[in-house]
């Protein structure tokens, strides 16, 4: 497994590769000899999607190359022809350790008794499926290999059978040879010349690191001694060229200090086990390949649109809190400084301006309106090599919020028993507010209803804001406040408050609250009985809130000055019955 940079993928199978091998000291199993088949399958697949995938850079250049005809392409056809060429030679160093490789898994079989004289592509019982082809890897069926679990053969081929710490013969040879290529190609990649500029890439052994950020920093210093090389676009590509490449030459297992790369890895390795570490190597070496010829591409204008310029491009959610998590989709954007898109505004923007700094972009300026979002649609149009327009439409979304702010009396945090207290929450900075609490809630309109019931004499509301866009709610506050009973209500005779002056003639009774309390609590008045100073017999009672004949015509023996007094049993809309008493003077 590589020491350097790799992918998902070759970690993956390397992290496999290694379990399996631990596992290999306890018991050879069929099942574990199965899956070190099956790793072997996949890194041959995988080894082919890396051929393809530098073949098709390769392809892109001959395309351009044919397409690119007349005197007025004389010069473009000459960077075209230099940079084919130094393709090929990528490919023929590539070539020779492909070949190397195979040949070397060939003489492990063949030294374990196994048949690999026939060849014949996808039959169960033949080892060689289809043999090399240049840098195209030979492709082999192990499950009909009867030795898969010999390990002697492996390791005699390699040169470790007698010392772990030395390899000799073609395990020396497979060390130097990979090393080699590490080198050659990174050369390849950096030295050139193209038009009245020349560059050159030299490199050191690197096979000593402590770890992969020790490597990485390793690399860069040597990549970054090369003062005639083209650091400023090559820089990137080199250093993972040669990081990819990298494997530590002397590994520590256990109480072994000091053991060969090539000796730690095809120690009592099974066959199978061996020839899928040399498959490996092989993934290793196509995917630097893809990445040295891909980097030669893109000194070169390929494919329909002509791209000369790159420049950096960040994208996002348009909506954040402080304390979001914001995600940003980052990448490098390739434009043809000659050939500017064309932005046009379809809806959603009016008064908008198009403005082009040049970097490949229209820059869409407008103001937002009311609402909770706006949207904006239009389209975009370049002209590819031929002068032929290509059309795209866009949109994008504007979450428009609403500026806010708040006042709280921390003293009157109070929630009332049984009542519909209309609660008012924002959260500012988010398009959406979402209220939870200990009491019961529910939305009405902009506002939520809280209605406490029970005895607790406490409860927390909480508000919480939401961003639409990512589906993600935060939560802001968490206000605690005392439930109690309403307040009582006081009685009122007509438009005449307890203690005031009533009328003789008034004949309804009335329980509410005064404009000192700003709670719209409605109460009804159950039953009353009223009394004035030394009437004789028993003072008149009844039901409702208005008074009857005997009560009016009690009221009205009154002389001037005296009190007329009521006793009124009252509920409100917590059902609570309360005794409220009035006096009022007539």
């Amino acid at each position: 497994m590589a020491g350097g940079k790799e992918t998902p993928r070759q970690k993956m199978i390397g992290m496999m590769y290694l379990v399996l091998t631990a596992m290999l000291a306890l018991n050879v199993s069929k099942d574990i000899l199965r899956a070190f088949v099956a790793i072997e399958e996949n890194i041959q697949k995988a080894n082919l999607v890396q051929v393809d995938r530098g073949d098709g850079f390769i392809k892109d250049v001959r395309s351009e190359l044919a397409t690119s005809k007349g005197d007025e392409n004389k010069a473009k056809r000459e960077k075209l022809e230099a940079v084919l060429k130094q393709m090929d030679a990528i490919d023929k160093e590539t070539a020779t350790i492909i070949k190397f490789i195979d040949d070397l898994k060939l003489e492990i079989l063949n030294v374990a008794g196994e048949q690999t004289k026939t060849t014949k592509d996808q039959d169960p019982l033949t080892i060689v499926w289809q043999k090399g082809d240049g840098i195209r890897p030979m492709r082999l069926n192990l499950d009909a290999v009867s030795a898969q679990d010999k390990y002697d053969e492996p390791m005699l081929v390699l040169g470790i059978n007698e010392d772990l710490k030395n390899p000799k013969g073609k395990g020396a040879e497979l060390w130097k040879r990979y090393n080699d290529y590490r080198a050659k190609i990174v050369e390849l990649t950096g030295t050139y010349k193209l038009g009245e500029n020349s560059f050159v890439v030299k490199t050191t052994p690197i096979n000593e690191f402590k770890d992969n950020k020790d490597l990485q920093k390793k690399v860069e210093k040597m990549i970054d001694g090369n003062k005639q090389a083209n650091l400023k676009e090559d820089r990137p590509a080199l250093i993972d060229l040669y990081a990819m490449m990298t494997k530590p030459e002397r590994v520590d297992i256990k109480d072994v200090k000091g053991l060969h790369w090539v000796g730690a890895t095809f120690d009592h390795s099974p066959l199978v086990a061996g020839i899928a570490s040399l498959s490996s190597m092989q993934q290793d070496i196509l995917s630097a390949r893809a990445l040295a010829l891909n980097t030669w591409k893109s000194r070169v204008t390929t494919g329909e649109y002509s791209f000369n310029k790159i420049a950096p491009l960040a994208y996002g959610q348009p909506i954040a809190n402080t304390g979001d998590s914001v995600y940003l989709q980052v990448m490098m954007a390739a434009f043809d400084s000659d050939n500017q898109p064309t932005v046009v505004i379809t809806e959603g923007a009016e008064g908008a301006s198009v403005k082009y700094p040049g970097n490949g972009q229209g820059v869409v300026g407008f103001k937002v309106g009311g609402g909770a979002e706006q949207i904006v649609k239009g389209t975009v149009a370049i002209k590819n090599k031929s002068g032929v327009e290509k059309k795209e439409n866009w949109e994008y979304k504007v979450t428009i919020m609403k500026p806010s702010g708040a006042i709280s009396l921390p003293e009157l945090n109070v929630l009332y028993r049984s009542y519909d207290n209309k609660v008012e929450a924002v959260a500012s900075g988010f398009d959406q507010t979402v209220l939870t609490g200990s009491v019961p809630l529910s939305k009405s309109g902009n506002l939520w209803i809280a209605k406490p019931t029970g005895s607790g004499k406490e409860a927390t509301l909480t508000v919480s804001g939401k961003n639409t866009v990512t589906g993600k709610t935060q939560q802001l506050l968490t206000q605690k406040f005392r439930v109690s009973n309403l307040p009582d209500p006081e009685l009122y005779w007509g438009a005449a408050k307890n203690g005031d002056k009533g009328q003789r003639t008034e004949t309804k009774l009335f329980a509410k609250y005064g404009p000192e309390i700003p709670l719209n609590a409605q109460f009804r008045i159950v039953s009353w009985e009223v009394q004035i100073p030394g009437a004789q017999g028993a003072p008149p009672k009844g039901t409702g809130g208005v008074l009857d004949g005997t009560a009016s015509n009690l009221i009205k023996q009154a002389k001037p000055g005296m009190q007329v007094s009521f006793i009124c049993t009252v509920v409100g809309p917590d059902g609570i019955q309360r005794k409220r008493a009035g006096a009022f003077k007539v």
